[in-house]
């Protein structure tokens, strides 16, 4: 599988914000989530990106990270 490295085209943001309904949600779940797979030092198979910000955002789009808001 070839790993992106063009920048932020991949996940799309309109796939995305089918799952985060606002874009300042979805920056602050994908940083929540990039912190923990660096300080953690976990490897995500199968990710297409190649920094942690876009393996966050795959991670989101694929459903396997529950988030919860507080109102």
């Amino acid at each position: 599988m070839n790993k992106n490295k063009d920048g932020m085209r991949y996940p799309s943001i309109d796939k995305l914000l089918s799952k985060i309904d606002s874009k300042y949600k979805l920056v602050y779940a994908a940083s929540k989530v990039a912190l923990i797979l660096e300080s953690e030092k976990l490897n995500v198979e199968n990710a297409q990106c190649v920094k942690s910000i876009g393996i966050a955002l795959e991670e989101i789009l694929d459903g396997k990270v529950d988030i919860k808001f507080e109102s």
